[in-house]
This record gives structure tokens, C-alpha cells and sequence, in this order.
């Protein structure tokens, strides 16, 4: 079987977004249902540009994880990474929408999720080595057996491979900051590419100023440290000094939750077609405003046609070398 393109490990569930907007849960009367779950999201987004994908996550055993493998395949996204757990539900995330910076979520992620039921000794660690890009998430981290399995899926990926390290720190899945930081500080190493908003990276490295952030990571080991600053845009850091600032994609906002995952699907496309740092950071931008504009997530994921015709209209050019 061919190496996948993008190989993400962490979160899935199923995504129940209210159909009235600006309205508590309390008032709330209908649902849509979506999948969900950060590492599933980036692969869907990938997918959507033409790249072969798989995600390595776990479900319940019930009528839920069912509609997850389903939604996977509709996608063009390989789950054959993607196992039960017996006595674990599969976890249930509902989000309350009021654009357009106010998108509380709620996660049902009891007694355990099964995407932290992943074990080492079920890993396909030919699959991790071979994939082109292997991207993890903070989460991962944050309880056993799923930390040992993604210390040891790291630890397979050769020197100079893309390996992200999505640092997606959820405070309600940790004892504390300093808890989240010591096994962060594991995996950096392991790192090529380091994607986070300001909080994330404070828990990462212990600094929130940008480019000082910047070069801590460096520091810890990654090549390419990716972070949003919110309405500041994306500075996007190399290694070898090259650092790029892009503003963020104005448009109307009806759910933000999704346009992180569609950045990082649109950050991994771009790393594979070998574009310029700024065009990859100009395409990941775009990709997070149209997934902004649009009420899903994974069902709201752009091709590359609607990411380019977003960006080339006049400031807003970018050149895919």
C-alpha cells in the first residue's frame, strides 16, 4: 500500500452544532451532527486537496463511532487505524455559536474518550515512518496508554521527516499547565513543524511574545514554528532565520471552530507542494476564513479552487512556488 501523504494521530467524535444561533444550549432546540475531533479534521482537510490520508484514533463500539467511520470514508479519508474500545461511548462534543468570537464547547469525554485508548502495541509503526507528514496533537499527551503510544510514534520518524506537532492544549484535559508542559517538552524534539495560538505555545515553551516564542522552539528542536496571533494574523519562524507575518482573511464568522483544523490541513498541503513560506501561510489563512464562514467543520473544509479564488483578489495575492 502506498505511504499515506498526511498520517494524523489523536481526537475524534461526533460534533452536535445547534441550528439556532446566538442562543444558549438552554434554548436551543435542534442539531446537526458532524464529525469531529482535531487530528480526524486536519486529515479531512487534507483529503479535500487530493492527499492521501489516515488517522489513527479509536471510537465506541456503538451506533456513533459507526457514523464516524462512515463519515471518514465519504471524506476519502483511510480508517483502517480507526478500532473500537468496548465499554467506552464515543465522545459527544456540543458547541454553543455566538459570532463572532464566542464559541464555547462542551465535551462528554466520560468515564474516557477511546481516541486515549490508543496502545503502542497496536501501531502500524511502518505506517508512521512512511507517512510524508505524521501529525499529533497536545491532546494525545494528556493520559495513558495514548501518551506512551505517541512518544513512541514519534520516536520512529527519521531525522529531517515532517513530523507536526499540533500543540492544541485544551485545559479541561490536563491537572495543569505545568503538568501539560513537562510531557510537551518530550515531544518537541521529536518535532519538525510546531503549529499554536499564543496560549499554546506559553504551555509549550513557558512564553506568550511571539517571536521570542519562536525561538524557544527553535530551541527545543523544531524546524518551523507556526503561531496565531488571532486578528494579528500567523508568524510563521524557520529555523534558519526566514520569518514571515501574514494577516488573517477578513470575512463574515458564523462558527471560528473549525478554521484551526482547516489551517493545519492547508499548512500540510502546502509543505507538500513546496510552496514559499508566505504562500503556505497565506493558503492556511485562507482555508481557516472559509471554514469560519461556514457553520461545520469537517463538512466545511475547502478545495484548493476555493482557497485560491479567496486569496487572489487584489492584497491578497500569493505566489505557490
Amino acid at each position: 500500500m502506498p505511504a499515506d501523504d498526511v498520517l494524523t494521530m489523536g481526537r475524534i467524535g461526533v460534533d452536535l452544532y445547534p441550528q439556532q444561533i446566538g442562543v444558549s444550549l438552554r434554548e436551543v432546540r435542534t442539531f446537526a451532527k458532524f464529525l469531529g475531533g482535531s487530528a480526524s479534521n486536519v486529515a479531512v482537510a487534507a483529503a479535500r486537496y487530493g492527499r492521501r490520508s489516515a488517522v489513527i484514533t479509536r471510537t465506541g463500539a456503538d451506533p456513533f463511532g459507526e457514523f464516524l467511520h462512515d463519515a471518514l470514508r465519504d471524506f476519502g479519508v483511510d480508517d483502517r487505524f480507526v478500532t473500537p474500545v468496548a465499554g467506552l461511548p464515543t465522545p459527544i462534543t456540543f458547541c454553543e455559536i455566538f459570532p463572532p468570537d464566542d464559541f464555547p464547547l462542551y465535551f462528554y469525554r466520560f468515564p474516557k474518550a477511546p481516541d486515549l485508548e490508543i496502545y503502542e502495541s497496536e501501531l502500524d509503526l511502518s505506517a508512521i515512518r512512511a507517512a510524508r507528514i505524521f501529525w499529533v496533537t497536545g491532546t494525545g499527551l494528556s493520559q495513558e496508554p495514548s501518551r506512551t503510544a505517541t512518544l513512541a510514534a514519534l520516536a520512529v520518524r527519521e531525522k529531517g521527516a515532517t513530523t507536526v506537532f499540533d500543540l492544541d492544549y485544551r485545559p479541561m484535559f490536563w491537572e495543569s499547565r505545568e503538568e501539560a508542559r513537562r510531557w510537551y517538552a518530550r515531544a518537541l524534539p521529536y518535532a519538525s513543524v510546531a503549529v499554536g495560538n499564543l496560549d499554546e505555545v506559553d504551555t509549550a515553551v513557558g512564553v506568550r511574545t511571539p517571536h521570542e516564542a519562536a525561538d524557544a522552539l527553535h530551541a527545543a528542536g523544531v524546524e518551523l514554528a507556526v503561531i496565531k496571533q488571532g486578528p494579528k494574523g500567523v508568524l510563521a519562524s524557520r529555523r534558519d532565520g526566514e520569518r514571515v507575518e501574514v494577516p488573517p482573511v477578513p470575512v463574515e464568522v458564523v462558527n471560528g471552530l473549525g478554521a484551526g483544523d482547516a489551517f493545519g490541513g492547508a499548512l500540510c498541503h502546502g509543505l507538500l507542494s513546496g510552496w514559499g513560506l508566505e504562500a503556505t501561510m497565506r493558503f492556511a489563512n485562507g482555508a481557516g476564513a472559509i471554514v469560519a464562514s461556514r457553520l461545520a467543520c469537517s463538512d466545511a473544509m475547502p478545495t484548493e479552487a476555493e482557497v485560491l479564488d479567496l486569496i487572489a483578489v487584489p492584497g491578497r495575492e500569493a505566489s505557490h512556488a
